[in-house]
């Protein structure tokens, strides 16, 4: 029997939340409490830490179910074979690839104002690496050459309903791109 006794005054939704709970596991409520401590003690780095937002946008994105986690050399085998000899895509793919793109126009012309919101989102999904060098240029770097060229042709296909133009400036792995507002 425990031998502590503690009384916790609880608000409407953490209340709302431990009936559900009790009601799920038929566990009193007792035990309901001395089980979420237990596992709040043993996950408490994870809980408090500030990864609640990404954490929160990876389950939104995968369990919609329009998204998978896909090892990164999975995809560099991907890009590999649709490429020839010169690292150029080949036509099929790249216009498979480029209806993609055409989809995601039109979806990023109501989320996104700018292009650093959208390299940030395209960051946080794992295919590039991005920081603002100077007003509206970003210095983005890319695992290889392959996901550069695949991601930049994305990048600049999906930005084409959204209020500005791009001027991009390629290396072997970086990419320089600037957002421009027309006049």
């Amino acid at each position: 029997m425990p031998a502590d006794r503690v009384t916790v005054s609880l608000d409407d939704d953490t209340a709302a939340a431990l009936a559900d709970l009790t009601d799920r596991t038929g566990e009193g409520q007792s035990e309901v409490i001395r089980r979420a401590l237990t596992f709040y003690a043993a996950n408490f780095d994870a809980a408090s830490t500030d990864s609640g937002p990404n954490l929160a946008a990876y389950h939104r994105m995968l369990s919609g179910g329009e998204h998978v986690l896909l090892d990164i050399d999975f995809l560099h085998c991907f890009l590999d074979h649709v490429t020839d000899a010169n690292g150029d895509p080949d036509p099929e793919f790249a216009a498979a690839a480029d209806t993609v793109s055409d989809y995601h126009a039109r979806e990023y012309a109501d989320r996104f104002d700018n292009v650093g919101d959208l390299l940030e989102w395209l960051s946080f999904c794992g295919f590039l690496s991005v920081r603002a060098t100077e007003g509206d240029t970003y210095h983005v770097v890319f695992p290889s050459a392959e996901l550069r060229w695949f991601m930049t042709r994305f990048i600049e296909r999906s930005v084409r309903d959204l209020p500005f133009e791009l001027d991009v400036e390629q290396s072997v792995s970086k990419v320089l791109i600037t957002e421009r507002r027309p006049t």
